[in-house]
């Protein structure tokens, strides 16, 4: 498929630019694969669309303060977003500013504006505006101190609390942004699925650079997707293929929670060969004699699956996600769980409709 099919008009006064009051007050689209209706509820009804012995999957990462500002020893500005810690000094970072590539000093600004005593050496170009750099301290705790919350690029408006991007149940540090299907969940809300028998399992994966990646390969087979550490506990999966085996079904919260399952259950299937080739497989016909449904296998690692129109489903059952961005890996994700054709007019209708889109938005429910 070509990548342009995954493009859309979106009026920007639709792009939210805050959180609503009530995280679990947003729109939520309830969208039928079985027979291709659309519905329009409030989030908090996900009550209502769910029921006992379900289990409800969720990425627990939570976003750390990874946007530091500083200078050159020129005095020109400078700004580094953290992406993936290697060891205690070493980051892989996106940079930002004139000329800094391998050898370039940054001193890290403190809260006042002023030299925090921290400094980041560029050690190496990666690829486009990546940059491995060193610090001479270690800079986990200190972020805290200085670090700042890395909104989207498209959110323009102040965020007054840096906890209305995370999710209530974040709990393991080391994203670069939320994973924002969570957003919409509040701990009443998880409460009451409980006690519906709901059942709530978390998995983790850390969000990087792709979350706001476009595609830029004409062909959306020709796209490369970053690898991103992800982790689904031994505990987990016993717990989720006991809930599917009674019959339970399997719903994602967030396009990271599917792509952590999904590659669990490949894992499970054994199917060898790169992750990122799986999709492009599965459409060739390569896997098409293999069971619906796999049980998910732990892991612990990286994961560069590509999920787009063609790959086979073999673990999520629904899905929970926000509205994304046009010609994104996230809408061609959605768009294969959906059907492409049915996700081109659910989006169509949430224009016409004034839905929120992207990070703060609105929610929508496949099934």
């Amino acid at each position: 498929m070509k990548t342009l099919d995954f493009n859309y008009t979106l009026p920007q006064e639709l792009i939210a630019q805050t959180p609503l009051a009530q995280r679990d007050s947003s729109r939520l689209m309830v969208v039928d694969r079985a027979d291709g209706s659309i519905h329009h509820q409030t989030f908090s009804s996900i009550l209502d669309e769910l029921k006992r012995g379900d289990v409800l999957v969720a990425n627990n990462s939570r976003v750390i303060p990874a946007r530091l500002f500083g200078k050159k020893p020129t005095g020109g500005k400078a700004e580094l977003l953290l992406l993936e810690r290697l060891d205690d000094h070493r980051w892989k970072a996106l940079v930002g500013g004139k000329k800094l590539g391998p050898g370039s000093l940054i001193h890290i600004d403190g809260q006042d504006g002023g030299e925090s005593g921290y400094t980041a050496e560029v050690i190496e170009t990666l690829d486009g505006p990546q940059r491995l750099v060193q610090f001479n301290l270690p800079v986990d705790d200190a972020l805290y101190e200085f670090g700042h919350t890395p909104l989207p690029p498209y959110i323009h408006e102040k965020l007054d609390d840096a906890e209305r991007y995370q999710t209530v149940y974040s709990r393991p540090e080391g994203s670069a942004a939320a994973p924002t299907a969570g957003l919409h969940f509040t701990p009443d809300l998880l409460f009451a699925l409980r006690e519906k028998g709901v059942i709530l399992e978390m998995v983790t994966l850390h969000v990087g650079l792709d979350t706001f990646k476009p595609v830029e390969a004409e062909d959306v087979e020709g796209h490369i997707i970053h690898k991103e550490w992800a982790s689904l506990s031994p505990e987990t999966a016993r717990r989720i293929n006991e809930a599917k085996l009674a019959g339970g079904r399997l719903v994602a919260v967030g396009t990271t929670a599917v792509r952590t399952l999904e590659t669990g259950a490949l894992r499970s299937a054994g199917i060898s060969g790169s992750l990122q080739d799986i999709s492009q497989r599965d459409a060739a016909g390569e896997t098409s004699n293999m069971c619906p449904w796999k049980p998910v296998a732990a892991f612990e690692g990286s994961t560069d699956l590509f999920i787009h129109p063609g790959y086979k489903f073999r673990a999520v059952d629904m899905m929970i996600s926000n509205f994304h961005l046009p010609q994104s890996s996230l809408l061609m994700l959605v768009s294969s769980f959906a059907g492409h054709d049915l996700m081109k007019q659910a989006y169509q209708v949430a224009v016409d409709e004034r839905y929120r889109f992207f990070s703060f938005g609105d929610a929508m429910l496949i099934k």
